[in-house]
């Protein structure tokens, strides 16, 4: 038992190492403003990193708590409901660091730390229920897969936190199910009450276990299905946390906006439209483009993965994966790669086998060059138009 704890806070010391020396590699060419490495030009300085979309808004709302006129206060170009699509969660974690580091680099504090925390609790979703033979190798892949994620986790975003709170509420779920230890149900309520805090597709996480505890209810159903339903909510009733959390959220913005729907009422950066596959529509307005094949191959991963999990019963997993991908077909937007991020963990068990293999170790390891280009082609394009970042600190 020492040594496979010792093991462990070992593996726990690689991919956190691993987490911070990605991130360091990732911000040297700003550090250094190097001219040109791989003709990519990166003499705008480590502002460029600061300035990436979309972590400045989550700035705007720790500095605002989405009141209009403390948003006016601020040099930005967008009106106070554009940033009611953008759930607090992330911005309260900026804010409780702001007071030791400022707001900008408390932004990229709290990516940074809820990466590590992320890919540890990816470690412990693989060891503890014995999803692979590799569950390091697995957690260092998931640090560079997808590719989109490598750029997510580099600057101010919201993912990494919502991520780390998706994986946790999996994984204290599946341990319910297991063991049937209440606690553990409290905790995966907490869990996904704090991710629905930090993104909007939070109520996606508690719609698809809740699928899962009805299908399950039906398929060993042997008659009185009212009464295993009101058991299941007895049982299961700590997830309501998810949408008493949405719920609470609309309520501030009734208080801030005095539009309990201001959500729905943020403008076009909702994304969401009534037939499936708008993506492929060039005169979408987040869209604008007709190179997409790429789109049709992170469809077909997201997909393949969801039922491979249904093959090897991870049911809770399997049924987050499908819930998701079926939402995301409905997101008319050129970014799917981010928007389908949350999921990707759980796809990367889907593909173990693959991934473990050597020669998907020799594929990576000639792509991680490939991968780092990317990104920086990436965060060097991708900056929001303020030049004056001091009112942001």
């Amino acid at each position: 038992m020492k040594s496979l704890l010792r093991g462990t806070r070992k593996d726990i010391a690689v991919v956190t190492l691993a987490t911070m020396a990605l991130t360091f590699l990732i911000w040297l060419p700003f550090i250094l403003k190097i001219h040109s490495f791989f003709n990519l030009d990166f003499s705008a300085g480590f502002n460029t990193i600061y300035r990436n979309f979309d972590g400045l808004e989550y700035i705007v709302i720790a500095k605002s708590f989405y009141f209009p006129s403390e948003i006016a206060k601020l040099p930005i170009s967008m009106p106070a409901g554009y940033f009611a699509s953008h759930f607090p969660g992330y911005s309260l974690f900026i804010l409780l660091f702001a007071p030791l580091l400022g707001f900008l680099k408390s932004m990229l504090f709290v990516s940074g730390l809820f990466t590590t925390f992320s890919v540890i609790a990816f470690y412990f979703l693989l060891k503890d229920f014995d999803l692979t033979s590799q569950p390091l190798w697995l957690s260092l892949v998931f640090l560079v897969l997808p590719a989109r994620w490598v750029i997510i986790h580099s600057v101010g975003a919201a993912e990494p936190t919502f991520i780390f709170f998706v994986i946790t509420t999996i994984y204290f779920f599946m341990r319910f199910e297991e063991e049937g230890c209440f606690r553990d149900i409290i905790l995966s309520g907490v869990a996904a009450a704090f991710a629905q805090l930090t993104r909007p597709p939070g109520i996606l996480l508690f719609a698809a276990l809740g699928l899962y505890l009805i299908w399950n209810i039906i398929r060993h159903n042997h008659g009185n299905f009212g009464k295993r339903i009101i058991r299941a909510i007895g049982r299961y009733y700590p997830m309501l946390l998810t949408p008493i959390t949405l719920l609470a959220i609309f309520y501030w913005y009734s208080v801030a906006y005095h539009n309990f729907f201001a959500y729905f009422h943020s403008g076009d950066n909702i994304h969401l439209g009534f037939l499936p596959f708008q993506v492929f529509n060039k005169a979408q307005p987040w869209v604008g483009d007709i190179w997409l094949e790429d789109i049709i191959y992170i469809f077909m991963m997201g997909l393949l993965g969801g039922l491979l999990l249904l093959k090897h019963k991870l049911y809770p997993m399997a049924f987050f994966v499908l819930t998701y991908f079926t939402a995301i077909i409905f997101v008319a937007h050129r970014d799917i790669s981010r928007y389908i991020l949350p999921i990707f963990p759980f796809v990367l068990i889907a593909f173990e086998k693959v991934l473990v293999s050597k020669e998907f170790k020799i594929t990576l390891a000639i792509l991680l060059l490939a991968i780092y280009l990317y990104a920086q082609n990436f965060i060097i394009a991708n900056i929001a138009p303020i030049p004056n970042l001091q009112v942001f600190n």
